[in-house]
């Protein structure tokens, strides 16, 4: 090998012995970042549940944490989400336990137990949960049902998730975004059964418009962002008409209503109050406007 040669390999190798050395170093860096989380809390649409081909409501991977996650993991490669929310939960059975089995008692006690042992290194929490408190408000046999609802069932829920977001944001500590939302209304599809179930989908959106009210001001009051997605899924338009295939033309808020969730398919889907792949799409990016990052 001549002169000229023997130094370029001599330059070759310096070159690649140059770049070598700093990227092994830089893998090293990578794969010692520490894991963050992203928490999430709530009832079975923190769960992704849907109904299957038999028409039962079972866990997915398509409910709105699984498709946030998604969205956030690009730019945080370390994130990993990790789900603990419970179909049927309630803010009462979130605190005290008895639907779902975990570790301490209760979805609540397990939340505070993973926020103290991986403290500093959760970015989200996000949580739905109250949905299925006000359960009497699905039957209208009579006024004093209702009456109880709204001086009973939401008040109840209310102080509860005040205990709830308080346990949890001193656990999680002052500085871990902490995300809850409002809910959409599947009894506007009850709009398809004439005058009395158009009663019954106006009725049930002023007090929906309420509960979410109440459950946003104990959000605020705890410093806790909402993800509006009563507002995502127009709850409150009955105005204009749209033509939805199998349903029929219906007014804007029950027509998303019927594309977004199970609850206007055909047995033995539906009907099924539970959201959609596409809605469960909605909500996720509700999250994503309420300044999730």
């Amino acid at each position: 090998m001549g002169p000229v040669r023997i130094a370029l390999a001599v330059a070759v190798a310096a070159v690649v012995a140059g770049c070598s050395g700093p990227a092994a170093s830089v893998r090293s860096q990578v794969e010692t970042v520490p894991a963050t989380y992203y928490l999430a809390l709530g009832d079975s649409l923190s769960q992704g549940v849907q109904p299957d081909a038999g028409g039962t409501s079972v866990e997915t991977e398509q409910g709105y944490p699984d498709q946030l996650y998604a969205m956030l993991h690009p730019s945080q490669p370390a994130l990993q989400l990790v789900k603990l929310g419970c179909p049927g939960e309630t803010t009462a059975t979130m605190i005290h336990g008895g639907i779902c089995k975990y570790h301490g008692g209760s979805q609540l006690a397990a939340a505070v137990a993973f926020l103290n042992a991986h403290r500093g290194h959760v970015r989200l929490v996000t949580i739905d949960i109250g949905a299925n408190d006000p359960e009497d408000c699905g039957s209208w046999a009579s006024l004093r049902t209702l009456v109880h609802c709204v001086g009973t069932n939401f008040p109840a829920a209310v102080s509860n998730l005040d205990t709830i977001l308080a346990r949890l944001r001193a656990a999680a500590g002052p500085d871990v975004r902490i995300v809850g939302m409002s809910y959409y209304l599947p009894a506007l599809a009850e709009w398809r059964n004439g005058p009395p179930g158009q009663a019954v989908a106006w009725l049930s959106e002023r007090l929906a418009a309420g509960y979410n009210d109440l459950l946003e001001r104990a959000y605020a009051t705890s410093d806790v962002q909402v993800a509006n997605v009563f507002g995502a899924f127009e709850t409150s338009d009955f105005s204009g008409q749209v033509k939805v295939p199998g349903v029929g033309t219906v007014p804007r808020n029950v027509a998303l209503i019927c594309q977004w969730t199970w609850e206007c398919a055909s047995p033995p889907r539906g009907p099924n109050q539970h959201a959609n792949q596409v809605g469960y799409g909605v909500i996720a990016r509700a999250f994503l406007s309420a300044g999730v990052s």
